[in-house]
């Protein structure tokens, strides 16, 4: 997937314990095509963004939550907006997957602005990743 050309790219870099396995998620999993990458550290389009998976067992993990819409979120993560559509298909095949979530997928604050389908799982290197989508991406930043 590529970036649009009206929105500039962020780039995130996070440790890991595993490049193999990194791989298998971020690129098999997820879909994420593979970029640059040496022994240390791969990188990934990550939905039009760069993330760089890093070797860095003792770095991994993450160790606080917050109470938001009565889940507890891990304060550490990281994630992309879908469009809601790709949103749902990726939720699919997670649970098809029959991947361990931290927050199943669900729409938080209902109703409300700002209204957005949200799910949270962990990498196999414990950082935790939040997908979301929004009916209205104009609600992204609503109060």
């Amino acid at each position: 997937m590529n970036a649009s050309p009206t929105r500039i790219p962020f780039h995130l870099a996070f440790p890991v314990r595993d490049i193999a396995e990194a791989r298998a998620f971020y690129g098999d999993l997820l879909g994420c095509p593979e970029g640059r990458s040496a022994p240390e550290w791969v990188d990934f389009d990550f939905y039009g963004h760069q993330i760089v998976a890093h070797l860095a067992p003792g770095e991994c993990g993450h160790k606080a939550s917050s109470a938001v819409d009565g889940h507890e979120v891990p304060v550490r993560h990281f994630g992309a907006i879908l469009p809601m559509d790709q949103w749902q298909a990726l939720a699919d095949k997670l649970v098809a997957r029959q991947t361990r979530f931290v927050i199943e997928p669900y729409i938080r604050f209902k109703g409300e602005p700002g209204e957005q389908a949200t799910m949270f799982f962990l990498d196999p290197s414990g950082n935790a990743i939040e997908m979301k989508s929004f009916a209205n991406l104009d609600s992204l930043f609503a109060v």
